[in-house]
């Protein structure tokens, strides 16, 4: 641990910023889960709704800094794919 208080302060901010990053990341993962199954089900009105949540989420986790705005966009592009039928998207 560090003598310094400022740099004490900068470790503990940094791990409250990583846990952060990292729900974010989880949620995303989770929904992403949450997408494929009503795809593979066949379920249009849920695979819409999660399809839907799962862009805000990403969406909010670009502006927030968790995700680098090129990988948002891989995502999203993923998501959609799928969500248009494409079983590549899985890959």
């Amino acid at each position: 641990m560090a003598n310094i208080a400022s740099q004490q302060k900068r470790i503990l901010r940094a791990e409250r910023e990583r846990l952060e990053n990292r729900r974010y990341t989880s949620r995303i993962k989770t929904e992403f889960r949450r997408l494929q199954a009503a795809v593979e089900a066949g379920d249009a009105a849920t695979a819409d709704a999660e399809h839907l949540q799962l862009i805000s989420t990403i969406d909010k986790a670009v502006k927030r800094g968790a995700l680098h705005r090129n990988t948002g966009a891989r995502k999203k592009s993923r998501a959609a794919r799928l969500r248009a039928g494409g079983d590549d998207a899985a890959a």
